[in-house]
């Protein structure tokens, strides 16, 4: 990887993500908790979701992750508030579309996933980007299945 690709990759909006990522207390009592770790790289993230007729109603996540791991769970964390399954599910997949088939930006209001295009290029970094979103998801759809007090 030359210098300018570094710079490309890195850029200063990814950097500011990563270095603002929203809800990065653990909650206390969460309806679910997911971790998922990418083998490649070693990043992990865990998630903690509590929800209420299948909606988050709050988020925690714990983020050790490269920079573009880390904005990613900015973008997660700065949206997730109020969604649901299904949502989460698209979401996925039109960022794993876009990242791996040059499928568009995710739609609103996941497309803060944008600043992520340069990584198109870096297969290797994919999982990374890819770790907060999937164990958002596999969180929620396990607290949809526990019944609330």
């Amino acid at each position: 990887m030359s210098n300018s690709d570094l710079i490309s990759l890195y850029s200063k909006r990814i950097l500011a993500l990563a270095a603002s990522i929203p809800h990065t207390d653990r909650l206390a009592e969460p309806d679910a908790t997911s971790q998922k770790r990418s083998p490649l790289c070693g990043s992990n993230v865990t998630v903690d979701i509590c929800q209420r007729d299948g909606i988050v109603t709050a988020f925690g996540q714990d983020v050790k992750a490269c920079a573009l791991g880390q904005a990613a769970s900015s973008v997660v964390g700065s949206v997730i508030l109020g969604r649901n399954v299904e949502e989460l599910e698209k979401a996925r997949d039109q960022l794993l579309a876009m990242l791996k088939t040059d499928g568009p930006v995710p739609d609103a209001p996941f497309d803060g996933f944008e600043v992520l295009l340069p990584a198109r290029e870096y297969k290797n970094r994919h999982a990374s980007i890819m770790l907060c979103i999937e164990a958002s998801l596999e969180a929620l759809k396990t607290a949809k299945k526990t019944p609330q007090p």
